[in-house]
């Protein structure tokens, strides 16, 4: 109830702006997300959503609003990823994240362990898609990695979530139900992608050797 409430109000009054501070406010809360570490108060997803939604009244190009969202992601997240590397542990001992410390010192295990594939896979968590840049920035992860798998996500993520509010239009219970979901589904599927490509370089791995001997002979 309550992520259809906040849809809602935001529907209502980004209704009243023009579409040029649509697109405003849009940038900013999705720049805002990491960059300024927003997602802890609106997550990324919530924003996005009744953005599409807006779109699909004509009030935007929706167009237009997956290109702004894709872009926005990604620079706010690189902010982000600065903003880790320069003051990652002044950050993390901000109040705001204090509570959190045990979900930050999992995230940063996760980066150390699976690197760029973590910072993918963290776009589709409300959490994670807030501190992943910055923590990313804090790991020493490279930022060329970090940003081919930010800007892949980034693009997944924008997309989907625009174009989820877009045909979902103004049935605000139907995005209640299926938006919490939507990521997890997202996720699963990239997972699943993911797997089977490793499994199928793992199987020419095997095979490798047995064709060279074969060829020997």
């Amino acid at each position: 109830m309550f992520l259809a409430s906040l849809v809602s109000f935001f529907v209502n009054e980004i209704q009243k702006l023009a579409p040029g501070y649509v697109y405003g406010v849009v940038a900013l809360l999705v720049f805002g997300e990491a960059a300024l570490f927003f997602g802890f108060v609106l997550p990324g997803e919530t924003t996005v959503i009744v953005a599409g939604v807006v779109a699909s009244q004509g009030r935007v190009n929706v167009g237009v609003l997956c290109v702004l969202v894709v872009v926005c992601a990604v620079v706010g997240d690189s902010v982000g990823y600065e903003v880790g590397r320069l003051y990652g542990d002044r950050v993390v001992e901000w109040r705001l994240l204090r509570s959190r410390r045990g979900d930050i010192d999992r995230a940063l295990d996760g980066l150390q362990r699976r690197g760029a594939t973590y910072v993918f896979v963290g776009r589709f968590t409300a959490f994670l898609r807030a501190v992943m840049p910055g923590l990313a920035g804090m790991s020493g992860l490279r930022y060329r990695r970090f940003f081919v798998a930010n800007a892949t996500s980034g693009l997944i993520w924008g997309v989907a979530f625009t174009l989820l509010g877009y045909f979902a239009g103004t049935q605000l219970h139907t995005i209640e139900n299926i938006s919490s979901w939507a990521g997890y589904v997202v996720l699963l599927l990239i997972v699943l992608v993911i797997g089977w490509h490793l499994r199928s370089r793992r199987r020419r791995r095997r095979s490798a050797p047995t064709s060279s001997g074969e060829s020997a002979q």
